[in-house]
């Protein structure tokens, strides 16, 4: 049987070969994927040569092709479009993953001929790559003795089982909680399309005739804005709330108190107090004991104003402001006072002028990007579509690939991710995606988004450009591959085009009359843009705050409740603001429990330092123009990991970063 994943892509730029890709394609390449790269390292510790750059580094770097290819599609999948047989599948390959790559960097003979390497006469890219290498290897437990070694490999194992585990039930309760509704009458508040968008989807789960909210991951639930019927938008919130809490098979807080212990352990296995020292251990942020401090020194103007939020809702509300009123309240608050309410402005964001007269054509205009869809490129579902882009000159980028409507099989938030890394050491260019999760309208019916998935979906973009963009050496450096506290940087930036003069006029266009989002509903958008930072960054610390404490446990602590763990930590921080929960409680905190932030959620806010100040240098150094465009790709989103991100950003910016644009962003000077 032929497996496309056994050799590389002969599609354009490598893209996967989706339309060839079965379910029994899937574990024969990684069994023969695990198998080629134990192979291809024994060939680099057992040369008898002597260690080089080439025969070690690059060996190491050039190693485990055929397991990249099948793990890079089948754990997009695992997120994208989580079929029960991608799932059970998941359970089998995760642990056996975790155990593969405790293999090479627990190999000691592999280790000592990294340390053995000489610098003389690389270049500073090579150099930082033999540095990173070991680094990681340490962190890995590469010097551990062979007892604790072993100890890591059963807590790795562990680990990555119950974060597949914790994913899966995330994404099964999360559709379980999804709220049926009997009557249209009940959605009284709600848009016609939204309403038609219920309908559709009561239907595909067999609900004819009746009307379903799906839940977003975050706790915060679009329709709580709209809903006019108070009991209504407190069923929807406790849903979402209650998500992996509810004492069911679905339970995800028993998942997350077991791997925040046993990440716990880990770290003091490798030497640190915790996991959350240990995981800030190599980000940009100088110290955990920084992130904390500024975590904390911003919580209380933070709170401070979302209380004084909170007065003028319960005025308007005439009662005490609940968590589900607050979105519902604030709308009104907002348009008495700035005279915007922003669901009214959905029809000038259909989906299909939001891609493509705005998203790509801000990146026109600032780096000479065009993008042409190719329909003969298939992926993985049909819901996904792909361009091909283009330099200025005309030579070929890279792939964009955009995943944008919700399904059961398709994880709840948004996220990019890639398919190819561009790299020059294997001549490869880079293929990227982003994924939404926008309610799919009616037939007929034009995709309108709300303001914020228009925000959503510049932002996503500023992801895929930092991948499209790479021009580095090795893989290992490629696009957003820097700290987690520096990757959501540019695409914060991105956000900032949304309401630029030229890009707002070009693309937020009524979808059936054609006319531009008026100048005077975006100046008062403009004029609205810090009210309600409190409720924001009080909600966002709230999430960021948790997952320190989570991860600031020492070994050996036992949770008996961690429900009152969780209510503790926001009270020891001040956040304990009950019409105010956390962006993501424990149960359905995907980012840490099974994704990449583990007490790295702090990451956003500290990212968003750079963004404010980048925003600034924008506007003081003449906006959307092709030399500020350039500037940009060249000194930061061309560099990927290949310098130290902090160096890339002073080279942009010609200092380091001031905090002041974001205390003046988020209300808090």
């Amino acid at each position: 049987m032929s497996n496309p994943f056994f050799e590389p892509s002969t599609l354009d730029y490598q893209l996967p070969p989706f339309a060839s890709i079965r379910d029994e394609h899937y574990l024969p390449a990684f069994d023969a994927g695990f198998a080629e790269h134990l192979a291809e390292i024994d060939a680099i510790t057992d040369s008898g040569e002597v260690p080089t750059f080439e025969n070690t580094v690059v060996a190491l770097e050039r190693a485990g092709a055929t397991l990249h290819r099948v793990a890079t599609v089948f754990f997009s999948n695992s997120v994208s479009h989580a079929t029960p047989f991608i799932q059970d599948l998941e359970q089998q390959i995760a642990p056996r993953l975790a155990e593969h790559e405790d293999n090479i960097t627990l190999n000691r003979a592999l280790f000592a001929r990294l340390r053995e390497v000489p610098l003389d006469g690389l270049d500073d890219e090579s150099v930082r790559l033999v540095e990173e290498y070991l680094k990681s290897f340490v962190r890995a437990g590469a010097e551990l003795d062979d007892d604790s070694q072993a100890t890591l490999r059963r807590l790795n194992s562990e680990l990555s089982a119950l974060r597949t585990e914790f994913s899966q039930k995330l994404l099964k309760d999360t559709n379980d909680s999804a709220l049926l509704l009997d009557s249209a009458e009940e959605l009284d508040g709600l848009s016609a399309d939204a309403i038609s968008a219920a309908a559709g989807a009561a239907a595909d789960a067999g609900h004819e005739g009746k009307y379903l909210l799906t839940l977003i991951l975050p706790t915060a639930q679009p329709a709580l804005e709209l809903l006019t019927d108070r009991g209504v938008r407190r069923r929807l919130h406790e849903a979402s709330v209650n998500r992996g809490a509810r004492g069911n098979d679905a339970d995800t807080l028993a998942i997350a108190t077991r791997m925040a212990s046993l990440r716990a352990e880990r770290a003091a296995l490798l030497g640190f107090d915790t996991h959350a020292a240990a995981a800030t251990d190599n980000q940009t942020a100088p110290s955990l004991e920084a992130i904390t401090d500024r975590m904390r020194e911003l919580a209380a103007p933070a709170v401070r104003n979302a209380r004084s939020e909170a007065e003028e809702l319960e005025t308007a509300a005439g009662h005490a402001i609940e968590p589900w009123d607050w979105a519902f309240y604030a709308s009104r608050v907002r348009k008495a006072k700035f005279d915007v309410d922003l669901d009214a402005l959905r029809p000038y964001f259909d989906l299909e002028r939001v891609i493509n007269e705005g998203v790509f054509f801000a990146a026109n205009r600032l780096y000479g990007l065009t993008f042409t869809e190719r329909p003969d490129l298939i992926g993985y579902h049909p819901d996904v579509r792909v361009w091909e882009v283009f330099n200025e000159d005309g030579s070929g980028l890279g792939l964009f690939l955009g995943d944008y409507y919700t399904r059961d099989t398709k994880s709840g938030g948004a996220w990019m991710n890639s398919f190819v890394d561009q790299s020059a050491l294997e001549g490869t260019r880079a293929v990227v995606i982003n994924n939404l999760n926008i309610s799919r309208p009616g037939e007929g019916e034009p995709t309108l988004l709300s303001y914020d998935q228009v925000v959503t979906t510049f932002h996503e973009f500023g992801h895929a450009l930092h991948g499209l963009f790479s021009d580095v050496t090795y893989p290992l450096f490629s696009g957003t591959s820097v700290p987690r506290d520096f990757v959501e940087y540019p695409s914060q930036v991105n956000e900032m085009w949304i309401l630029w003069p030229e890009i707002v006029a070009h693309y937020a266009r009524h979808h059936e009359t054609g006319e531009a989002l008026p100048q005077d509903v975006i100046d008062r958008i403009h004029a609205a843009g810090a009210w309600g930072e409190g409720f924001e960054t009080t909600a966002y610390l709230g999430a960021a705050l948790l997952d320190l404490a989570w991860h600031s446990i020492p070994a050996g602590t036992v949770i008996e409740d961690p429900l009152a763990f969780e209510a503790a930590a926001l009270a020891d921080a001040g956040l304990d603001f009950a019409p105010v929960p956390p962006r993501y409680r424990t149960s359905y905190f995907k980012h840490i429990f099974a994704g990449g932030y583990a007490a790295s959620y702090y990451a956003y806010i500290w990212s968003e330092m750079l963004d404010a100040d980048t925003v600034e240098w924008f506007r003081s150094s003449g906006g959307l123009t092709r030399g500020n465009g350039d500037h940009f790709r060249r000194e930061l989103l061309s560099r990927g990991n290949s310098i130290d991100p902090l160096e890339a950003f002073r080279r942009f910016r010609g200092r380091d970063a001031e905090l002041q644009p974001l205390l003046v962003r988020r209300g808090l000077a």
